[in-house]
């Protein structure tokens, strides 16, 4: 009895923080792995630009004509494209509309 307390409570961490990091992190290195010249992407800096070339671990981005940077490839966080990504959801409005109304 003594010993199947600890058990379980490594077994609800395992599930509750182990597993989903390890799953963040798997899609990153996917991610990092799969980008191709072409691919509009965001940088982990807020920068959105589209890939002109890859080095190894360097990737350069257009951010605007003729003007490119160059990241480290971990450094890209998401691919962006024409359509809207599914998990993200516009922001609640809250309850009466737009912010700041009712105040006062």
């Amino acid at each position: 009895m003594q010993l199947l307390i600890p058990i379980l409570l490594f077994g609800f961490l395992y599930v509750l923080l182990i597993r989903p990091q390890q799953q963040r992190v798997r899609r990153q290195q996917a991610l990092v792995s799969s980008i191709q010249v072409g691919d509009e992407v965001l940088t982990a800096g807020g920068i959105v630009g589209r890939i002109t070339a890859l080095e190894g671990d360097r990737v350069h981005l257009e951010v605007a004509p003729g003007m490119t940077l160059t990241f480290l490839r971990p450094a890209i966080t998401r691919r962006l494209g024409p359509e809207l990504p599914e998990e993200e959801e516009p922001p609640d409005e809250g309850v009466g509309g737009s912010p700041g109304e009712g105040l006062g």
